[in-house]
């Protein structure tokens, strides 16, 4: 099954009664194996937790620790971008030259690295004071 296959099939699964905007992310770890995650709201936390985060939780729990390859589709015009949080916690999983595609349920997708997504990210190296 191919990235863009998971994600698609993920969206639909995302529990979205306040915005009504799912969204669906797969990611590739470096052991091949493929992990998912949809967004969820609730009424506590109506901007819920975003798919990629869902994804990376899922990636963790099943013993994977390193992204090779991220895909995230949602029913917008243009490739939705990933939020803050998401952005960190990507960089926290995967090298810069990792690649992420941002896909549209119309077809329309863009590529960019991790480097791209998240320039400047803070990294454990700038709590290094030796």
């Amino acid at each position: 099954m191919t990235l863009l296959a998971a994600a698609t099939a993920v969206r639909l699964n995302a529990y979205v009664p306040y915005s009504r905007f799912k969204v669906g992310a797969a990611i590739r770890a470096t052991s091949g194996a493929v992990h998912v995650g949809c967004n969820v709201e609730n009424v506590a936390y109506p901007e819920g937790t975003c798919a990629e985060a869902g994804a990376i939780a899922a990636m963790v729990a099943a013993g994977d620790s390193r992204i090779a390859e991220i895909c995230v589709i949602a029913d917008s015009p243009e490739p939705v971008p990933c939020c803050g949080g998401c952005r960190q916690k990507i960089a926290e999983f995967a090298d810069p030259s990792v690649l992420v595609t941002l896909w549209t349920t119309d077809g329309k997708s863009r590529t960019i690295t991790v480097a791209d997504l998240l320039p400047g990210v803070f990294t454990a190296a700038h709590m290094d004071r030796t």
